[in-house]
């Protein structure tokens, strides 16, 4: 259920706040965007915001995980992106929704009243400048990715899903992605085959193949273990900066 938390979380203490569009900000200009942000939280399953609908709030995802779906004229409907932790949902500007926002997971999003914060971008250069830095690794992202959809092998792809997840946890944790990794995938394997356009059988058949050659290590479906983080950029063809989604 979509509800407004009561969140206590100042911005100095957000778990995203060195990755977020606040990451640059001084305490002043902190202090604006505490007085028109709010808390929201979605239940696994549940729309965020629908596309075409108009947007009164824009903002960042906390913790889960969200999809951006479109949807064809004929009613099918294909996973074009995948929001994670620090991600930002929304365009400042644009006063409805390009796509369907969908929490894959259980979601908390930090939001903020869309109006004043288009009035802080054109007076906080700070915001506006990480801003832009979001926009624009986001269509590398996007661009990276449709090389993964469009040339990489089925075994590619999944170590590909694996390193951006891992990586963006290392991350968030300030920890380095060199040598062992270990996170949860937040995932099921019904998602990860929608969003890479797989079967399920085939994510479940590599995701064993992964773990039979010891790639990753699996502890239930979820608990993810990477020995070494090159051998799985090996694996996902990427070079070693990592390729996709810093």
């Amino acid at each position: 259920m979509n509800e407004i938390l009561n969140l206590s979380i100042g911005c100095e203490n957000c778990p995203i706040q060195h990755r977020a569009v606040c990451a640059r900000c001084d305490a002043d200009e902190l202090e604006q965007l505490e007085a028109i942000k709010y808390y929201r939280s979605f239940e696994a399953g549940q729309t965020v915001i629908w596309s075409g609908d108009r947007m009164e709030f824009v903002g960042s995802v906390v913790s889960g995980i969200a999809s951006l779906t479109q949807t064809m004229e004929d009613g099918r409907t294909q996973m074009v992106g995948l929001l994670l932790p620090s991600d930002f949902v929304g365009r400042p500007g644009r006063e409805s929704a390009s796509y369907d926002v969908v929490a894959t997971t259980d979601l908390v999003m930090c939001c903020f009243r869309r109006k004043p914060f288009e009035k802080m971008i054109s007076e906080t250069p700070h915001v506006a400048q990480r801003l832009l830095e979001m926009t624009l690794d986001e269509l590398d992202a996007a661009r990276e990715w449709m090389l993964v959809l469009g040339r990489k092998t089925a075994r590619e792809k999944i170590a590909s899903l694996l390193s951006i997840i891992g990586r963006r946890d290392a991350s968030l944790k300030l920890e380095g992605v060199s040598g062992k990794m270990v996170f949860d995938l937040p995932l099921t394997r019904e998602a990860m085959a929608d969003y890479l356009g797989l079967t399920l059988e085939t994510v479940s058949r590599q995701m064993s193949a992964l773990k039979r050659d010891g790639v990753i290590e699996l502890e239930g479906k979820r608990h993810v273990t990477v020995p070494s983080f090159q051998r799985l950029l090996d694996e996902a063809g990427d070079d070693s900066d990592g390729g996709l989604m810093a």
